[in-house]
């Protein structure tokens, strides 16, 4: 399914990728995952090979068959495809990987040599976006970095990405509700056609509630349904029905981001394991099992939430 220049709107959801004992990928587990994730109404895309699908732990061949197999799941419901490169020729070449495997839109993630370079160089990356949408004929996303951890994209920065005609779409984790609000009037400003996504998943509510056009994130591998909830809340402009939602979110958050917050996406696993999903919460290196303690933990906010209910458990 063609990206054009209307915003995209909904839930997008950033899909995690469930693997076997030997740690490769669990296709039937996946294919269920798929199931239930995108199953409500108001999901509208899939975003894979991105920090939740650990595609920086994927060779090339198993991000296309990721894309593939997703493809396969869920028709001609847009995929997002994550690239985690080191340098704009392997961007290029993921971009172009991704476009070959079916991928609507191409999510470039800052290469680790750009660190510290967002904040005080934005020629460098809109030089790098540029070069990657020359050679590849595909909608880019933009993945914006909480600031605090030197990846972030400065205001200027994102304003200038967003006037590139191949990017469609921002990823918004500033980490910081006032930069979000600064760069989302700023952006709309120039490029009101450009999608802004909040994907704070610990504090969505909020930053929903400043606007943007829908929500991205990992969790929506886990509450989808809450996610759909919240966001149509947002767009009735209604604040006690956002609340209720909320509420919905907040053990289950507070559960899955806590301390470490690498460790959030392996808990997601934990969770849909415990739900019957998936059949294994194993990430791939340099990930780790998370402790049973924490894992406990995850396993009584999904038991005191509804979500058993809405699993069909």
């Amino acid at each position: 399914m063609s990206i054009d220049r209307a915003r995209m709107s909904g839930v997008i959801v950033a899909t995690a990728l469930p693997f076997d004992e030997r740690l490769r990928i669990d296709w039937d587990s996946y294919a269920r995952l798929l199931d239930y994730c995108v199953t409500p109404a108001g999901v509208t895309a899939v975003f894979v090979n991105g920090h939740a699908g650990e595609g920086a732990a994927l060779s090339a061949e198993e991000r296309r068959e990721v894309i593939q197999a997703t493809r396969r799941q869920v028709g001609t419901m847009p995929i997002l495809a994550g690239v985690t490169a080191q340098a704009t020729d392997e961007a290029i070449r993921q971009a172009a990987e991704a476009r070959d495997a079916g991928a609507d839109m191409a999510v470039l993630f800052p290469p680790p040599s750009l660190q510290g370079a967002p904040l005080i160089a934005p020629d460098t990356v809109v030089r790098y976006f540029s070069d990657v949408a020359a050679a590849v004929d595909l909608p880019l996303a933009v993945f914006q970095y909480p600031l605090a951890g030197g990846f972030g994209y400065n205001t200027e920065t994102l304003v200038q990405l967003a006037q590139l005609p191949a990017v469609r779409l921002i990823k918004e984790a500033s980490g910081d509700p006032v930069s979000y609000e600064i760069n989302l009037r700023r952006i709309r400003a120039v490029a009101p056609e450009v999608s802004i996504m909040p994907t704070n998943s610990a504090w969505l509510a909020t930053q929903a509630s400043i606007g943007g056009d829908g929500i991205l994130s990992g969790l929506g591998s886990l509450t989808p349904h809450w996610l759909v909830e919240a966001w149509a809340a947002v767009e009735r402009a209604d604040l006690r029905a956002l609340w209720v939602a909320r509420d919905k979110l907040y053990s289950i958050t507070r559960a899955i981001y806590g301390t470490p917050r690498l460790d959030a996406h392996t808990r997601i696993k934990v969770a849909l394991q415990h739900l019957g999903v998936i059949r294994h919460a194993l990430p791939r290196g340099p990930l780790q099992p998370i402790p049973e303690t924490i894992a406990a933990q995850v396993r009584q906010a999904v038991d005191d939430s509804e979500l058993p209910r809405l699993a069909g458990r």
